[in-house]
């Protein structure tokens, strides 16, 4: 009887405990419910237009940041490849100060070497880091008459009194570069073996340094590739950074819509009484001088 009486005593304590089960899982059923209604009645809310806009915005300007920082990136890249290759042989043109009027020249020797020990110098390079074991080295003699001139009236060269005698000729005023541009094959048959002191051509010279003679330069050509290898990289640069920053940094934005006007200062009350005493004065002066 007394294990009967225990037992329905457990069944009538747990029946109250499953239900309360029953009822916290249904509430949690009905507030999953609850929540995910909301938040679908919030997804189905339709956005406004200046909401649509804002985001686009947000997406342009982000595709727009990642733009501008891989071109500064890139630019500064650039400039650092181009210090080598372009700017630093155009500076050094420069200040050779070629004659930009060809002068008139002829081969002297054409020696063609193989070998690193024997190619200390070229007349031709076909790529400018490269250590050369192929070489045409190539002397001219020239003189300073002018080759228009020397076209119009011709002289033998055996009665040439030439100016500088036996002096290195490049291909151009770095000696080197790459093709398309520089073919030494068709350089060395171009002014080769077959030329050598028999033909006359225009070449052009340093005034800086006389032993310099070169068969390609442009002062133009060479001006516009330094100042362009200068500028496109740098204003690319300073664009984009200058971009970013207004975009990004608190400072610059503060600084950009900071209101230039300046205004006048008011006067204060005492300035104000004092003013009026001044006026009360001079006016009660003058009343006094009609008297």
């Amino acid at each position: 009887m007394r294990s009967e009486l225990r037992t329905s005593a457990s069944t009538l304590s747990a029946a109250p405990s499953l239900s309360q089960s029953k009822v916290s899982i249904a509430s949690s059923h009905s507030s999953q419910k609850s929540t995910s209604s909301k938040k679908s009645n919030k997804s189905d809310v339709p956005l406004t237009r200046k909401e649509i806009i804002a985001q686009y915005i947000e997406k342009a300007k982000w595709y727009t940041s990642v733009g501008l920082g891989t071109t500064a990136i890139l630019s500064v890249f650039a400039f650092l490849f181009l210090i080598p290759f372009v700017v630093d042989p155009a500076i050094s043109a420069l200040t050779a100060d070629y004659d930009p009027e060809p002068v008139t020249c002829v081969i002297s020797d054409h020696t063609y070497s193989e070998g690193i020990t024997n190619c200390t110098w070229s007349s031709c390079r076909e790529g400018c880091t490269t250590a050369q074991t192929r070489c045409h080295q190539m002397t001219v003699n020239y003189t300073k008459i002018p080759y228009k001139e020397w076209a119009k009236n011709p002289v033998d060269l055996e009665l040439v009194d030439w100016d500088v005698a036996d002096t290195r000729f490049l291909i151009n005023t770095e000696g080197c570069g790459y093709p398309p541009y520089v073919n030494c094959t068709e350089f060395a048959k171009q002014f080769g073996n077959e030329h050598v002191r028999t033909r006359t051509f225009p070449c052009y010279y340093s005034r800086a340094f006389n032993e310099l003679v070169t068969a390609r330069y442009s002062w133009e050509e060479n001006l516009k590739h330094l100042i362009l290898s200068i500028i496109i990289p740098n204003v690319l640069f300073a664009v984009s950074i200058g971009v970013l920053s207004y975009w990004y940094c608190p400072c610059c934005e503060k600084a950009c819509h900071k209101d230039p006007r300046v205004y006048a200062e008011f006067p204060s009350a005492k300035e104000k009484k004092i003013r009026s005493w001044e006026i009360e004065y001079i006016e009660s002066e003058e009343c006094i001088n009609k008297l």
